[in-house]
């Protein structure tokens, strides 16, 4: 999976803002901004997986049936070139 790493990021900084610290800086609750950082990585996150999603399943074609083999005789050649 290819780019949840931010998402996931941004959850754990927000958990902690929001869980851990009680602080309030110039009137801001920093247990607010925590809140609102988990809630954008959830979002985030939610919005990766889904066009993630649609990206594996959409525009592929399906597996082939039988694999093709092409068998090469380098011996024999090599034979016909030493003669």
């Amino acid at each position: 999976m290819a780019d949840v790493g931010p998402p996931i990021a941004l959850i754990a900084v927000g958990a902690i803002l929001w869980l851990a610290i009680t602080a309030t800086i110039g009137g801001i609750s920093i247990q607010t901004i925590g809140l609102i950082l988990t809630i954008i990585g959830v979002v985030w996150l939610v919005i990766e997986l889904v066009i993630n999603g649609r990206r594996r399943t959409a525009g592929y074609p399906a597996a082939p049936t039988r694999e093709r083999v092409v068998e090469r005789p380098a011996v024999r050649e090599r034979e016909r070139e030493v003669l």
